[in-house]
């Protein structure tokens, strides 16, 4: 009986550490994607400089600028979805990690129930051998008298 539940906190612990996991790919996912925008606005940037310094990257810039801005757009809208997806894989796996602490805390009781009761079953044991040899002593005590 004490080890019914050792089944469950594994399967949930695997559970626990898949969300981790996924977790942590969708940090390293808007990482990727921050670094993306970063590199993009440095991109921008540069080209503002060329496009102030050449006529030819002036003419050239308004469309650069238009898809680039998209681009940008893009990569904002990845990033919120990105980010609301860590909400809620955080919340989720904030759900399956308290699931495996109640099983670990109902496992820890019925380990602690269990162990009382052979505590019990031995002092009972104990009790009635004590209790035994102090009859036999008193008869034998009574017998020799």
């Amino acid at each position: 009986m004490a080890g019914d539940l050792k089944a469950l906190i594994r399967y949930h612990k695997w559970r626990l550490d898949e969300k981790r996991r996924a977790l942590a790919d969708l940090h390293s996912l808007a990482e990727r994607l921050r670094e993306q925008l970063a590199a993009l606005e440095a991109e921008i940037k540069a080209e503002q400089d060329a496009a102030r310094q050449s006529t030819e990257a002036a003419l050239t810039f308004a469309n650069y600028i238009a898809q680039a801005n998209f681009r940008k757009k893009t990569l904002a809208s990845s990033i919120a979805q990105v980010d609301r997806q860590i909400d809620v894989a955080t919340d989720e796996m904030s759900e399956v990690f308290q699931e495996v602490k109640r099983y670990e805390i109902a496992q820890e009781e019925r380990n602690r129930r269990e162990k009382e009761k052979i505590r019990q079953r031995e002092t009972a044991m104990f009790d009635e051998v004590a209790a035994s040899g102090f009859q036999r002593r008193q008869r034998e005590s009574g017998a020799g008298s």
